[in-house]
Protein backbone atom coordinates (compact mmCIF):
# COMPACT_ATOMS: atom_id res chain seq x y z
CA UNK A 1 0.00 0.00 0.00
CA UNK A 2 1.47 3.35 -1.03
CA UNK A 3 2.07 5.96 1.67
CA UNK A 4 -1.32 7.86 3.32
CA UNK A 5 -0.47 11.91 3.17
CA UNK A 6 -2.25 13.95 5.93
CA UNK A 7 -2.71 17.63 4.53
CA UNK A 8 -5.05 20.32 5.94
CA UNK A 9 -8.86 20.23 4.85
CA UNK A 10 -9.61 22.89 2.78
CA UNK A 11 -12.36 23.52 -0.10
CA UNK A 12 -10.04 21.21 -2.39
CA UNK A 13 -10.98 18.32 -0.29
CA UNK A 14 -14.53 19.49 0.59
CA UNK A 15 -16.43 16.96 -2.63
CA UNK A 16 -14.49 13.99 -1.37
CA UNK A 17 -15.05 14.33 2.51
CA UNK A 18 -18.61 15.64 1.65
CA UNK A 19 -19.21 11.96 -0.28
CA UNK A 20 -17.63 9.81 2.49
CA UNK A 21 -19.23 11.39 5.26
CA UNK A 22 -22.76 10.62 3.77
CA UNK A 23 -22.00 7.24 3.13
CA UNK A 24 -20.10 6.44 6.45
CA UNK A 25 -22.85 8.59 8.36
CA UNK A 26 -26.08 8.37 6.57
CA UNK A 27 -27.32 11.14 3.76
CA UNK A 28 -27.38 14.40 4.89
CA UNK A 29 -24.68 14.04 7.59
CA UNK A 30 -22.29 16.75 5.52
CA UNK A 31 -23.53 19.31 2.63
CA UNK A 32 -21.27 22.04 0.88
CA UNK A 33 -23.14 24.51 3.49
CA UNK A 34 -22.72 21.94 5.83
CA UNK A 35 -18.67 21.88 5.49
CA UNK A 36 -17.80 25.03 4.70
CA UNK A 37 -19.34 26.18 8.18
CA UNK A 38 -17.72 23.56 10.21
CA UNK A 39 -14.45 23.74 8.64
CA UNK A 40 -14.02 27.81 9.30
CA UNK A 41 -15.25 27.29 12.89
CA UNK A 42 -11.80 25.12 13.17
CA UNK A 43 -10.17 28.01 11.89
CA UNK A 44 -8.39 30.76 14.28
CA UNK A 45 -5.02 32.63 14.34
CA UNK A 46 -4.40 30.86 11.10
CA UNK A 47 -4.44 27.66 12.32
CA UNK A 48 -6.66 25.15 11.12
CA UNK A 49 -7.85 22.25 12.96
CA UNK A 50 -9.33 20.28 10.40
CA UNK A 51 -7.19 17.04 8.67
CA UNK A 52 -7.46 15.14 5.72
CA UNK A 53 -5.97 11.80 4.97
CA UNK A 54 -5.17 11.13 1.27
CA UNK A 55 -4.10 7.43 -0.51
CA UNK A 56 -3.24 8.12 -4.37
CA UNK A 57 -4.93 11.83 -3.69
CA UNK A 58 -7.95 10.22 -2.80
CA UNK A 59 -9.53 11.21 0.84
CA UNK A 60 -9.53 8.16 2.89
CA UNK A 61 -9.96 9.50 5.95
CA UNK A 62 -11.18 13.10 7.90
CA UNK A 63 -10.86 15.08 11.13
CA UNK A 64 -13.10 18.16 11.63
CA UNK A 65 -12.80 19.99 14.83
CA UNK A 66 -14.09 23.24 16.27
CA UNK A 67 -11.74 25.46 17.91
CA UNK A 68 -12.08 26.32 21.56
CA UNK A 69 -14.87 29.40 22.07
CA UNK A 70 -15.68 28.23 18.43
CA UNK A 71 -18.65 25.72 19.16
CA UNK A 72 -22.49 25.70 20.94
CA UNK A 73 -22.20 24.35 24.47
CA UNK A 74 -25.73 23.44 24.26
CA UNK A 75 -28.01 20.62 26.15
CA UNK A 76 -25.96 17.36 25.30
CA UNK A 77 -23.02 19.12 26.72
CA UNK A 78 -21.85 18.77 30.68
CA UNK A 79 -19.18 21.68 31.28
CA UNK A 80 -18.94 20.67 35.07
CA UNK A 81 -17.87 17.84 34.64
CA UNK A 82 -15.42 18.76 32.46
CA UNK A 83 -13.05 19.78 35.18
CA UNK A 84 -11.60 22.51 32.41
CA UNK A 85 -12.21 25.59 31.80
CA UNK A 86 -15.02 25.68 28.53
CA UNK A 87 -13.68 28.56 26.86
CA UNK A 88 -10.29 26.29 26.77
CA UNK A 89 -12.04 23.03 25.08
CA UNK A 90 -12.40 22.50 21.03
CA UNK A 91 -14.77 20.16 20.01
CA UNK A 92 -13.86 17.05 18.00
CA UNK A 93 -16.84 16.84 15.74
CA UNK A 94 -16.08 14.26 13.13
CA UNK A 95 -13.17 12.10 12.45
CA UNK A 96 -14.30 9.35 9.42
CA UNK A 97 -12.25 6.64 8.11
CA UNK A 98 -13.25 5.14 4.61
CA UNK A 99 -14.26 1.21 5.93
CA UNK A 100 -11.51 -0.30 3.65
CA UNK A 101 -8.58 1.72 5.71
CA UNK A 102 -9.81 1.51 9.38
CA UNK A 103 -7.64 -0.08 12.21
CA UNK A 104 -4.35 1.31 10.36
CA UNK A 105 -4.34 4.31 12.88
CA UNK A 106 -5.45 7.10 10.05
CA UNK A 107 -8.06 8.42 12.83
CA UNK A 108 -5.59 8.54 15.28
CA UNK A 109 -3.14 10.38 13.24
CA UNK A 110 -5.86 12.62 12.46
CA UNK A 111 -6.71 12.82 15.88
CA UNK A 112 -3.44 13.59 16.67
CA UNK A 113 -2.82 16.27 14.55
CA UNK A 114 -6.19 18.04 15.49
CA UNK A 115 -5.02 17.89 18.84
CA UNK A 116 -1.41 19.76 18.10
CA UNK A 117 -3.14 21.94 16.18
CA UNK A 118 -5.61 22.78 18.52
CA UNK A 119 -2.81 23.43 21.13
CA UNK A 120 -1.32 25.94 18.96
CA UNK A 121 -4.66 27.85 19.43
CA UNK A 122 -4.80 27.65 23.04
CA UNK A 123 -7.04 24.79 23.70
CA UNK A 124 -5.98 22.51 26.65
CA UNK A 125 -8.97 19.75 26.00
CA UNK A 126 -11.42 18.26 23.35
CA UNK A 127 -14.55 17.22 23.59
CA UNK A 128 -16.37 15.04 21.36
CA UNK A 129 -19.58 13.38 21.22
CA UNK A 130 -18.89 9.33 19.80
CA UNK A 131 -21.46 7.52 18.28
CA UNK A 132 -22.28 4.25 20.73
CA UNK A 133 -23.69 2.23 17.61
CA UNK A 134 -20.89 2.37 15.92
CA UNK A 135 -20.23 -1.47 14.54
CA UNK A 136 -19.08 -2.90 18.73
CA UNK A 137 -19.00 0.26 19.64
CA UNK A 138 -15.59 1.15 17.72
CA UNK A 139 -15.60 5.00 18.03
CA UNK A 140 -15.86 5.13 21.75
CA UNK A 141 -13.26 2.27 21.68
CA UNK A 142 -10.92 4.59 19.03
CA UNK A 143 -11.11 7.81 21.44
CA UNK A 144 -10.35 5.87 24.70
CA UNK A 145 -7.12 4.31 23.43
CA UNK A 146 -6.53 7.77 22.17
CA UNK A 147 -7.12 8.91 26.04
CA UNK A 148 -10.40 9.81 25.76
CA UNK A 149 -12.54 9.78 29.14
CA UNK A 150 -16.23 9.27 29.77
CA UNK A 151 -18.04 12.20 30.80
CA UNK A 152 -21.85 11.39 30.45
CA UNK A 153 -24.01 9.48 27.83
CA UNK A 154 -26.96 11.15 26.17
CA UNK A 155 -29.43 9.16 24.40
CA UNK A 156 -31.22 10.51 21.43
CA UNK A 157 -28.61 12.94 20.66
CA UNK A 158 -28.87 13.37 17.17
CA UNK A 159 -32.93 13.07 16.57
CA UNK A 160 -33.89 16.49 16.36
CA UNK A 161 -31.48 16.46 13.52
CA UNK A 162 -32.69 13.46 11.87
CA UNK A 163 -36.00 15.11 11.82
CA UNK A 164 -34.49 18.02 9.73
CA UNK A 165 -32.84 15.84 6.84
CA UNK A 166 -30.21 13.44 8.60
CA UNK A 167 -31.04 9.49 7.51
CA UNK A 168 -28.95 8.08 10.10
CA UNK A 169 -27.44 4.64 9.02
CA UNK A 170 -29.31 2.60 11.78
CA UNK A 171 -32.45 4.56 12.53
CA UNK A 172 -33.60 6.61 9.29
CA UNK A 173 -35.30 9.89 9.56
CA UNK A 174 -36.27 8.99 13.43
CA UNK A 175 -32.63 8.52 15.25
CA UNK A 176 -31.95 6.88 18.50
CA UNK A 177 -28.54 6.63 18.75
CA UNK A 178 -26.87 7.18 21.48
CA UNK A 179 -23.71 9.77 22.42
CA UNK A 180 -20.96 9.23 24.84
CA UNK A 181 -19.76 13.08 25.68
CA UNK A 182 -16.22 12.16 25.90
CA UNK A 183 -12.83 14.85 27.07
CA UNK A 184 -9.41 14.47 25.89
CA UNK A 185 -6.91 16.55 28.32
CA UNK A 186 -4.19 18.03 26.45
Amino acid sequence: MAEVNYQKLVPTYFEQVIQLANTVHGDGYLTNESIADWVNRGIHAGINCGYVALLNQQVIGFRITFSANNWPIDQWCSPKLWLVPSEKCCYFKCNTVDQKYRGLGVGKKLLKLSIEAAKQQGATAGIAHLWKQSPNNSAVAYFTHCGGKLVKSHPDKWNEASKHGYNCILCGHDCHCEAAEMIIRF
